[in-house]
């Protein structure tokens, strides 16, 4: 199983927006962000439809087309754009109904119901925590103590 990387996509291209707007430009088009995230610009224009969806990104169209941030970055939590992204349960059941004559294939789903509920009270709870400012800081604090 891979681990799925829609989030940190999503909080790279709007972290990336919020830095571009910083620097005095107004829009972001989606090849400037998919170079910085190094992936193909239709990736990135499936993903932020999906934030503006959600009223975390705005785009315009014709002259000067692109993407801009619908909010200020503190106002923008991990938790608004994972559910902008990834809505729904963090950890899924099994596709078909396990054996219920079978004692672990009758108990599993119920057992692992519990512990995924609070696995995913605190990883949303950490989320809602978090904002597309604070992962901003982050980055260009990364970014000066290497240098760049």
């Amino acid at each position: 199983m891979s681990a799925n990387s829609r989030l940190t996509v999503a909080a790279h291209a709007l972290a990336w927006m919020e830095l571009n707007k910083r620097q005095g430009h107004e829009v972001a088009t989606s090849e400037q962000i998919a170079g910085s995230v190094n992936t193909n610009a239709v990736v990135i224009r499936r993903l932020l439809a999906e934030l503006r969806r959600a009223g975390l990104v705005e785009s315009r169209r014709g002259a000067g087309a692109g993407w801009m941030p619908a909010r200020e970055p503190e106002s923008i939590t991990l938790s608004d754009v994972y559910e902008a992204v990834e809505p729904g349960t963090l950890f899924a059941m099994h596709r078909a109904t396990p054996d219920q004559d079978c004692p672990v294939g009758f108990g599993i789903r119920p057992t692992m119901r519990g512990i995924y509920a609070g696995i995913e009270e605190t990883v949303r709870g950490e989320l809602a925590r978090t904002t597309v400012a604070d992962v901003l800081r982050g980055v260009l604090a990364a970014g000066a103590q290497a240098g760049i």
